[in-house]
């Protein structure tokens, strides 16, 4: 059980940043620092840790803490829930493009000169906006997907497996699965995604094809054909939160 000191909110100075830590001394022989994707920084120590001590570490990996939140807030601001009302922006690929919403005479959406043109037959509202994007984005992950199979399979050929097949489907907890049949489904969100990063998700899948759990050995493939994919994944949950 953790057990934490009064007055564990401390900060200290590194240059000209002023950083704030969480301090938690625990059941445990050596000290920890973690950097969260929310920014927070969490220290933990053995329970009968000199406070001097602990300062005196944190200080040394300052370099590191003020790095890992540089990269971090990188990601921030986060994207707001989507309204489909011109002016606002959507991603695509990893980029982020405005909205022009008008009417036309067929339904349609095109993306050109950095904006989602989206023409409605009938007098334009943001649910038939919602509606005609969904579909957009569904046609257009239907061709990158595949696009990244055909990039990614090369490096799992040798293995003597056959190409998956790909489905295509909105999941609520999950960028990619791969069924017992050998099919790679995809979160249609993640068309919003770098392409890097719809690789990871694909190539992390494939990996599944050899070892079906997150064994040491499956982590072991996934660094051998996609080293850095640590920081790829950080990428795509922070940018598509």
């Amino acid at each position: 059980m953790m057990v934490a000191m009064r007055g564990d909110n401390r900060s200290f100075v590194y240059g000209q940043k002023t950083i704030d830590y969480s301090l938690f001394f625990t059941e445990r022989k050596t000290m920890e620092i973690a950097v969260h994707p929310d920014s927070t920084v969490i220290v933990k120590a053995p329970i009968d840790a000199d406070i001097s001590l602990i300062e005196k570490k944190i200080y040394k990996r300052a370099r590191w803490i003020s790095k890992q939140l540089s990269y971090f807030r990188q990601f921030n601001p986060k994207t707001p829930d989507r309204r489909y009302v011109s002016g606002e922006t959507h991603l695509y690929l990893g980029k982020q493009y405005r909205l022009k919403i008008n009417q036309g005479q067929k339904n349609s959406v095109k993306l050109t000169k950095g904006f989602f043109h989206v023409t409605c037959r009938e007098e334009p509202t943001p649910e038939i906006a919602k509606k005609l994007m969904k579909r957009w984005y569904l046609q257009k992950a239907n061709i990158q997907f595949h696009e990244c199979l055909n990039r990614c399979w090369p490096k799992f050929n040798s293995f003597g497996f056959t190409q998956p097949k790909i489905s295509i489907k909105r999941m609520q907890k999950r960028w990619g699965s791969l069924s017992d049949k050998g099919t790679i489904t995809l979160n249609t969100d993640l068309i919003r995604a770098q392409k890097e990063c719809i690789d990871y998700v694909v190539t992390h899948e494939l990996c599944h094809l050899k070892y079906h759990d997150h064994s040491p050995e499956f982590y072991i493939l996934l660094d051998s054909v996609l080293p850095g994919w640590e920081k790829i994944k950080h990428k795509l949950e922070l940018s598509m939160a």
